[in-house]
């Protein structure tokens, strides 16, 4: 298998109400029960973005732990197994949602991350959703085809 990534970012598309969305897609070249496992799995999510008690099970309350930033609350949306998972992300005064999609293709996963929400209007979604646009996402990404290689 080769040892490929591909990475495709968007941002500054806005969801309805006004609120900001980012976008981002890489193709990994592992099967998508890996990816998944990578998303879902305590031990190997705090391997490659942050430590942190997910589940994928609807209705699951969890903490992500952003170091600097604090503990951040989670709450599981959505599941469909090896497909996509989607979560509360930051409640409260930065509200978001991340969502998780894997589709299948040929020698791997193309993973798809939508993170929703930023209210431009405040000084703290401002301040989240270009940090996230422009350095936290891509540098996330960039960690994660090394760690399901190693």
């Amino acid at each position: 298998m080769t040892e490929r990534t591909e990475q495709v970012a968007t941002a500054g598309t806005t969801a309805p109400a006004g609120k900001a969305v980012i976008n981002r897609e890489e193709f990994l070249p592992f099967p998508p029960a890996r990816v998944w496992e990578a998303l879902t799995v305590p031990e190997q999510l705090a391997r490659w973005w942050v430590p942190g008690n997910v589940k994928p099970e609807v209705g699951h309350r969890f903490t992500l732990d952003m170091g600097p930033f604090g503990h951040t609350p989670c709450e599981v949306l959505a599941v469909e197994p090896e497909r996509l998972i989607s979560y509360t992300f930051a409640e409260g005064e930065l509200d978001t949602t991340v969502t998780w999609r894997l589709v299948p293709e040929e020698g791997g996963t193309r993973l798809l991350l939508e993170n929703a929400g930023f209210d431009l209007e405040t000084p703290i979604g401002r301040q989240a959703y270009q940090g996230m646009g422009e350095k936290g996402w891509p540098r996330v990404f960039g960690r994660l085809a090394p760690a399901l290689a190693g």
